[in-house]
């Protein structure tokens, strides 16, 4: 089990750039899958990113090429954003899992609005 909380959203222009972190707290941090998500009101939550304890990377094909999912210190995780687009508007949260588990541990959300 791990706290988990975002920071870094905010409102950029369609092309820019933010960088979101996520500071956890909690036993065996490292091992765990580490995740940003991001959510329109009324669709359902999408996976963004993750890494794995290990380093390995997954991207969502609407971000692959613009985002960066990056783990420091072992207790930060950052959602470098490029060249975003209005439609990356959203709420995004920081998740975490252990293993094969679901994924059990979210941070409040932070908002992040992309102006044409």
């Amino acid at each position: 089990q791990v706290q988990l909380v975002e920071s870094g959203g905010g409102l950029v222009q369609a092309g820019g750039s933010l960088r979101l972190s996520c500071a956890a707290s909690g036993s065996s941090f490292s091992l765990y899958t580490m995740a940003w998500f991001r959510q329109v009101p009324g669709a359902q939550r999408d996976m963004v990113a993750h890494i794995t304890g290990s380093g390995s990377t997954y991207y969502a094909d609407f971000v692959k090429g613009r985002f960066t999912i990056s783990r420091v210190n072992k207790n930060t995780v950052y959602l470098q954003m490029n060249s975003l687009k209005p439609e990356d508007t959203a709420v995004y949260y920081c998740a975490a899992k252990l293993g094969v588990r679901p994924y059990d541990s979210w941070g409040q959300g932070t908002q992040v609005t992309v102006s044409s």
